[in-house]
């Protein structure tokens, strides 16, 4: 059973990058499907983007073309890097994995966009 901790959250101004870390322990992220969600406080936690394990990607419209997944198997993490960062990326950013229909989560980094 795969344990999720996310780090690299923080406070950027609008335009600016961030690299957030997903570290997996007791099983290799490689065999999930893994994601990254977000949340911002009083609303849904909306989908950001997923790779498989043969490291496809999709992105949500919102974040395609300015954030990146990708994936480092020897460290067992991933990493989602957010450029031209914008007020309204602003949210707590969840790692997730997902086998057989079963989610696992990470507990949140928060990412602040503010001028």
């Amino acid at each position: 059973q795969v344990q999720l901790v996310e780090s690299g959250g923080g406070l950027v101004q609008p335009g600016g990058s961030l690299r957030l870390s997903c570290a997996a322990s007791g099983s290799r992220l490689s065999i999930y499907i893994m994601a990254w969600y977000r949340q911002a406080p009083g609303k849904q936690r909306d989908l950001v983007a997923t790779m498989t394990g043969a490291g496809s990607t999709n992105y949500a419209d919102s974040v395609k073309g300015r954030f990146a997944v990708s994936r480092d198997n020897a460290k067992n993490t991933m990493y989602l890097q957010m450029n031209s960062l914008k007020p309204e990326d602003t949210a707590v950013y969840y790692c997730n994995a997902i086998l057989l229909g079963r989610q696992f989560w990470g507990q949140g980094t928060q990412v602040t966009v503010s001028s």
